[in-house]
């Protein structure tokens, strides 16, 4: 199987829009949505051929490694590549109707296959250094994405992220040089060689931080996060969707948990640190969510909550835990995808996305409604919906391992997370119609087909607990447990 195909064909398709586009605006619709339907069954069928198979690698112009650059494929990049594809194909389908309000959709279509180039990159590199490289593709793309209306505080909140961005990715490239000039060698692979060969010093530490540092202000998480409240309500909603849904677990969570279970090696330390961030990250973005007005605001302090969990959950690094922060991920990338998308559905319908303008939409978006109840209890942790398993396993694993208190934590956010989320349900589709609202629009069937989608995935997340599909997590889970 070429590996490569999950990087040359959005590339291609980027070339062919940019070259083509401009006459004929058809094509950038037709081949943005293409490529990302071959990539999701891309995905599908690699899910399957690493399971039956292993380990599948990919030998760039046939040089082997560490000479050559290799694309490497494993239980967690099949996971990976799974979420990251089927989120980024329901949120092209929803801008097919949404990014008409926008001009130049075309320019819109190259940037989003430029990220998703980008993201898939960074989830099969065999190498730190195209890591990197593929890193800065998706970033480059996501700061022009989220000031892609062009608004002033469009164009504040994306110089806002390309400045902690760069910062990111200095700290990383930083320890990536320093990593080359220790082993002598950027492949992960015979990085984790050379440094199991080796006593762990000062330098390595070092590194740990840097990368810490790095990928935390990826992922977003405190105290990293100042810049994703801005980032994810300033850009179009569909891009908001993959900012939230994959693209901070891509860049940060998945990056950072690769490059410190497989490659450096944690220690009892860091894995303590891990568990604190998780702790105050899904604290304090619960607390601060709860004070939102604007509905994507709330969703993005929602997602700094949301991903607490996770990167507590991989501090814990019990494999019940590592088991239950992976099918957090893949809950969340659904959840919040499908929350960002609504928030979308409703500034379409309403043109505003202030609780205060906002209210009895029940009638008027019930696709809407019912897609947006069903997000925000899963995501609660309301059983049996996906979220509450997810939580649910974290929780257990954080007790088992004797972390009462932070278990303790865990319910509580999780209360509040529901207090918020009631607050925002009850405010838009409940209640009698706000005399604000003017006039609702139309929702079209793109749009809608979204969300119906993504809410059934929802509901039906929790059966990746069965036998037979569980065999998929437990793969990505065993690779961060060797």
């Amino acid at each position: 199987m070429n590996l490569a195909l999950f990087v040359i064909v959005p590339l291609a398709c980027v070339f062919l829009i940019v070259l083509l586009a401009r006459r004929f605006k058809a094509l950038s619709d037709i081949l943005a949505n293409t490529a990302a339907l071959f990539l999701l069954l891309l995905a599908c069928f690699s899910l399957k051929q690493v399971a039956a198979q292993g380990v599948l690698t990919y030998n760039i112009s046939g040089w082997a490694p560490p000479i050559g650059i290799a694309l490497v494929m494993d239980g967690l990049s099949a996971f990976m590549l799974l979420t990251v594809n089927l989120v980024a194909f329901l949120a092209m389908i929803y801008a097919i109707s949404y990014m008409r309000r926008y001009t130049e959709k075309w320019k819109f279509h190259a940037l989003f296959l430029m990220m998703l180039t980008g993201m898939n990159g960074v989830i099969l590199s065999g190498d730190l250094f195209n890591l990197y490289i593929f890193i800065e593709v998706a970033s480059i793309s996501g700061y022009a994405l989220v000031a892609f209306g062009t608004q002033a505080e469009d164009l504040e909140a994306a110089f806002k992220y390309a400045i902690m961005g760069a910062l990111a990715s200095i700290f990383v490239l930083l320890g990536i040089a320093l990593l080359y000039s220790h082993t002598s060698t950027l492949n992960m692979a015979d990085i984790a060689l050379s440094l199991a060969a080796k006593p762990r010093g000062i330098l390595i530490n070092f590194i740990s931080v840097l990368f810490l540092a790095g990928f935390g202000l990826k992922a977003a998480i405190v105290p990293f996060h100042a810049w994703l409240p801005d980032a994810h309500s300033s850009a179009p909603s569909p891009v908001s969707a993959v900012l939230s849904g994959v693209f901070i677990k891509t860049l940060g969570v998945y990056a950072l948990a690769r490059v410190f279970f497989n490659i450096i090696g944690i220690s009892a330390q860091l894995f303590y640190v891990l568990m604190i961030l998780g702790i105050l990250s899904m604290a304090i973005g619960a607390f601060l969510a709860v004070a939102q007005n604007d509905i994507k605001r709330m969703f993005a302090y929602s997602s700094i909550s949301q991903v607490g969990y996770i990167i507590f959950a991989l501090g814990i690094a019990s494999p019940l835990a590592i088991f239950g922060a992976l099918l957090h991920l893949f809950n969340h990338a659904v959840l919040k995808s499908l929350l960002f998308l609504n928030a979308g559905t409703i500034e379409y319908a309403t043109d505003t996305r202030s609780l205060k303008g906002l209210g009895g939409l029940n009638d008027k978006l019930p696709v809407a409604s019912v897609s947006s109840l069903v997000a925000s209890m899963s995501i609660s942790g309301i059983p049996p919906l996906g979220g509450f398993w997810s939580k649910l396993i974290i929780i257990i694993a954080a007790v088992q391992a004797g972390y009462f208190n932070f278990a303790l934590v865990a319910v509580l956010v999780s209360v509040v997370t529901l207090v918020y989320y009631l607050k925002f349900y009850n405010t838009v589709f409940l209640g009698s119609l706000n005399a604000a609202i003017a006039e609702v629009k139309a929702v079209p069937f793109t749009m809608k087909f979204s969300l119906v989608a993504l809410a059934i995935i929802s509901l039906i997340a929790g059966g990746v607990l069965l036998p037979g599909l569980r065999i998929y997590l437990q793969a990505a889970a065993n690779v961060l447990m060797r």
